[in-house]
């Protein structure tokens, strides 16, 4: 066949096609999209297979070591699968000694966390494709993981503490804050796309902007302090559910209390207060008063009644006793956290606290763990039948036949509980409906639909 008679199709080369596997927590989700959104924007698309994938990117986590094997699991699934794969991630920041290639030698590339950058010249490496802006279409928002009504927005990378248990720092670094006008323009972008819950993350939420000394930025033209407490602010005034995530309990913490009280921010507030031991919050190289924490709870329900409480604890950590573990469920029981997780101390490789005295065994970090969730799954349900009988405003996530998976205000995804709406089929996924709860477990709720819904 002369070449001027060949179709289009048979001279011009295939897309470039990229298969993509994110783990780990919502900032790392959150590179993930940045990553597949620098892919969309160059051309490349996204590959829902390993066999339909010219390579594959794998996003990694390496905060434990549960995490660690999960990750070179998926690098291997990968390799086995397809055998061209670029890493990337928090795992990656390993690898300067050479870890993932010494399980893995065949990996093309490694790159540490938030390495948009880093990962892109490996994928142009081994997988060119010159920009076409006529067929490479991006949407604003970027390309999201998450469902499209809700999505997570980091703030800042990095963080400046040095907890004794966590190796964050050596993985993400320090502290570096976004600029406040850049955060504002992907949150509003993600609104005009129809998202309908901002969660704000990073890994110190409320130290946005302590890098850069609160230096003023700009929002639609007006001048802005680069503030956790500015932020949000403004983030309250886009018309959606705004949720935060890793709020260190700073002083300044309480100025957004009266903001949730407003109706400008969710009554929600992930703060992670790991233990009540003042000695073991020593340690850990936390804030170490308990006291003062009570108190603080009991003012932001003051403001607030409406608040839900989300932390997370360490059971097990080297050095506490008896005595200390009961400390803590003594906290619990006084605090009356709404939303909590336990994590059994893990010797995460690098973290400082794996050199303390007086380890706990394995077998009695898990126990103490069963032990903190059994007393706060007690607090949880005695909390939840309070709700029995109110009506409340839920966003709808899925539909399961005649039923509606729904979260409400004190319910972010996919660590908290969920609303059953029992008469929301017809409903629609990322629809506000207002519902009448009718029953409570230990952490999710029943409901139906609220009369004139």
């Amino acid at each position: 066949m002369p070449p001027s008679s060949r179709s289009k199709a048979s001279v011009e080369p295939a897309t470039p096609r990229v298969g993509f596997v994110s783990l780990g927590c919502p900032k790392a989700l959150v590179d993930s999209e940045q990553i597949l959104t620098r892919l969309r924007a160059e051309g490349y698309a996204i590959a829902p297979s390993y066999d339909g994938a010219d390579l594959v990117v794998v996003n990694t986590c390496g905060f434990i070591d549960a995490a660690v094997a999960e990750s070179l699991d998926a690098i291997g699934e990968a390799l086995a699968e397809n055998g061209k794969v670029i890493v990337t991630g928090c795992l990656g920041a390993k690898d300067s000694g050479g870890f993932i290639r010494d399980a893995h030698p065949k990996v093309l590339a490694v790159t540490g966390p938030h390495a948009t950058a880093e990962v892109m010249s490996a994928v142009h490496r081994h997988l060119p494709k010159p920009h076409d802006p006529f067929a490479d279409l991006v949407p604003p928002q970027g390309i999201k993981l998450t469902p499209s009504h809700y999505a997570y927005l980091k703030i800042s990378e990095g963080c400046n503490h040095r907890c004794t248990f966590c190796i964050i720092p050596s993985l993400r670094g320090d502290l570096v804050s976004r600029p406040l006008g850049e955060v504002m323009q992907e949150a509003e972008n993600l609104v005009n796309a129809g998202v309908r819950e901002l969660l704000v993350i990073s890994q110190d939420t409320s130290a946005y902007g302590v890098d850069v000394k609160y230096r003023t930025g700009f929002w639609r033209g007006r001048p802005v302090k680069t503030k956790m407490t500015e932020l949000v602010r403004e983030l309250g005034e886009l018309g959606v559910w705004v949720r935060l995530h890793y709020v260190y309990p700073y002083p300044h913490v309480d100025d957004v209390i009266p903001l949730m009280a407003e109706g400008k921010l969710l009554p929600y507030l992930d703060v992670p207060f790991q233990h009540a031991s003042p000695r073991i919050l020593k340690l850990m190289q936390r804030p170490a008063n308990a006291e003062n924490t009570l108190a603080r709870i009991r003012a932001w329900r003051e403001i607030c009644p409406e608040i839900t409480i989300r932390s997370t604890f360490i059971a097990g950590f080297p050095g506490e006793t008896e005595a200390e573990f009961e400390q803590l469920l003594a906290f619990l029981d006084e605090a009356q956290l709404d939303r909590v997780g336990c994590f059994a101390y893990s010797p995460v490789d690098g973290a400082a606290a794996n050199a303390l005295p007086d380890p706990v065994p394995p077998e009695e970090r898990e126990a103490r763990q069963m032990r903190f969730m059994e007393a706060q799954a007690r607090i949880s349900a005695a909390r939840l039948r309070r709700k029995v009988g109110t009506t409340i405003d839920v966003l709808v996530d899925a539909i399961d036949d005649d039923v509606a998976i729904a979260r409400s205000a004190a319910d972010a995804p996919e660590i908290d509980g969920l609303v059953r709406v029992a008469d929301g089929g017809g409903l629609r996924v990322g629809e506000f409906v207002r519902v009448t709860i009718d029953g409570a477990q230990a952490y999710d709720l029943d409901a139906r639909l609220a009369a004139g819904a």
